[in-house]
């Protein structure tokens, strides 16, 4: 570790700032197709523990879908510092694991899924329309808590990922593409996050 990164270590810890407890991050295929990628995205797992996150949630956003299970296979054999799961575009289902990877599962679809089921408890009775909420729709999306710090590496535009939750979440755009991310770069997010004063739409 440099002395810069050990600086950039030091305030992260040493403020009284809050750290991120659930993170979100943006790559794509492209991304993972750069050497190194797998490696850097293991080490970032353990970066967001080391600095006591406790939920990490990647989406890696496709374009071509016959790369899919290709990706799939990847990601589920990588290393990780608490149990991952691996979502591909058709699942519905929630999972409660710390670490998360969605393929291609947008916000848009996971939405879409949620109207869907609330539709059909509608159709069997076991909801009443007037009874529909915002808390109705989040108890049927398949990312159930809301991240605290999104962080989308490349362009500087939001994708489709968690529309929902991330209406609150402080956003961190970095234009180092994600073959070059290093622990400096996270910590820069970790320290940019203390930095903010949260208003959560206030």
């Amino acid at each position: 570790m440099s002395l810069y990164d050990r600086y950039l270590a030091a305030r992260t810890r040493w403020s009284e700032a809050a750290v991120p407890e659930h993170i979100a991050l943006v790559i794509t295929e492209r991304d993972l197709l750069n050497p190194g990628a797998y490696a850097t995205l293991e080490s970032f797992f353990y970066w967001a523990f080391d600095y006591s996150a406790d939920r990490v949630m990647v989406y890696v956003s496709v374009l071509d879908e016959a790369v899919v299970q290709t990706l799939y296979h990847s990601l589920s054999d990588i290393s990780t510092p608490a149990p991952l799961a691996v979502r591909l575009p058709e699942d519905s289902e929630r999972v409660d694991t710390p670490i998360q990877v969605s393929i291609g599962l947008g916000g848009k679809a996971e939405f879409a899924k949620a109207v869907q089921q609330v539709t059909h408890a509608v159709d069997d009775g076991s909801l009443v329309v007037d009874d529909i909420d915002e808390s109705t729709i989040e108890r049927h999306l398949v990312f159930p808590t809301d991240p605290d710090l999104f962080i989308k590496t490349g362009a500087e535009r939001l994708s489709d990922f968690m529309i929902w939750q991330s209406v609150y979440s402080e956003l961190y755009f970095t234009d180092i593409n994600w073959r070059d991310f290093r622990k400096r770069d996270y910590l820069r997010a970790i320290r940019d996050y203390q930095e903010r004063q949260r208003r959560f739409g206030e």
